[in-house]
């Protein structure tokens, strides 16, 4: 296990008998013994204390388009540092980030808050992305970071499996200004089976988000998997409940990590996408190849963003409006 220089005692535990502890992070709620850790990897006992050896060891740091979270609806066009780090909650079989989420041996750098915004500064970012491997296992940075962040003038986005208890949630997304969730299934049983996580936990995650932060929503599609016409429907009527303006993003899978089933067709996607359209107006296709992506107003139709890719362009909307109907615009930025 490689440990970072600052040690930080961790909040949200529950000391027991003969120094075990139990995590009250996540609903896994790990009961750790001592020089042990929980399932994430990074929350380590330490003779009786929750410790966090990987505070502010970052592996991936990159300047992206805000589009790759995917967001489409905050600050389209806009550049965002993004800052990965190492471990997951999950043990999710189709893991697109495998490398860091399933390991914590990878190679990382020390970052502390204030070098976390100063990069993103010295970047001319408009905001800092806790993003690639799961985050929210290293809450404790986040919310150093994202404070130090806001008063800089920056905003914050979570890019997240939303597996995290109710109060240190209610914490971090008091920091939050965007967040795109993955809801991997509208299935218990795929939950458990795949990820090792909880449908439910999740779904009371993304409940939390929804009036608290601007809030998108990720389904990778898996062919044989989740991408049934109930899968799909299930997962839109739950976001509409929320609140219908919240994007759904629908995103081919391609083999990875432990699956080998073979990759999404852009059909499949495409239909699906038609089902959930049926509930929500802003339904999204990813990794499907280059076509156009655009957000167009619910009322008249008219094109507000134009994207290609990650060329975006911002057609449509005046002062925060469609720039023909004048029905406001559900993009935040623009």
């Amino acid at each position: 296990m490689r440990a970072g220089a600052t040690e930080r005692e961790a909040l949200w535990y529950e000391s027991g008998q003969n120094e075990k502890i139990t995590c009250l992070l996540c609903p896994h709620s790990c009961r750790i013994p001592a020089a042990g850790h929980g399932i994430c990897g990074v929350r380590v006992n330490q003779a009786g204390r929750l410790t966090l050896p990987f505070y502010g060891r970052i592996s991936s740091l990159a300047v992206d388009p805000i589009e790759k979270k995917p967001l489409y609806h905050f600050h389209p066009g806009a550049r965002i540092l993004s800052a990965g780090f190492v471990g997951c909650s999950f043990r999710c079989k189709f893991c697109q980030n495998w490398q860091i989420s399933q390991s914590t041996e990878v190679a990382t750098e020390l970052m502390s808050p204030d070098d976390l915004v100063r990069a993103a500064l010295r970047e001319k970012s408009f905001g800092i992305a806790y993003t690639y491997s799961e985050p929210l296992i290293h809450a404790e940075y986040l919310m150093d970071a994202a404070s130090a962040a806001r008063q800089a003038g920056l905003k914050n986005v979570l890019v997240s499996n939303g597996y995290l208890n109710p109060e240190p949630a209610v914490a971090v997304l008091s920091l939050m200004d965007a967040a795109n969730i993955d809801l991997k299934a509208y299935d218990e049983g795929f939950y458990k089976s795949e990820t090792g996580g909880s449908l439910e936990d999740v779904k009371r995650f993304i409940t939390q988000a929804a009036p608290r932060v601007h809030l998108e929503v990720t389904t990778l599609v898996i062919p044989s998997k989740n991408d049934t016409v109930e899968q799909i429907e299930g997962i839109a009527r739950f976001i509409a409940s929320l609140d219908k303006k919240i994007p759904l993003h629908l995103s081919a899978y391609h083999p990875q990590y432990e699956y080998e089933i073979p990759a999404t067709p852009g059909s499949t996607i495409r239909a699906l996408a038609a089902v959930a359209r049926r509930h929500l107006p802003y339904v999204y296709v990813g990794n499907v190849g280059a076509e156009a992506s655009d957000t167009v107003c619910a009322d008249c139709g008219n094109v507000l963003v134009h994207r290609m890719g990650y060329s975006v362009s911002v057609t449509g909307i005046k002062n925060g409006a469609c720039a023909r109907c004048g029905a406001q615009s559900p993009i935040v930025g623009a």
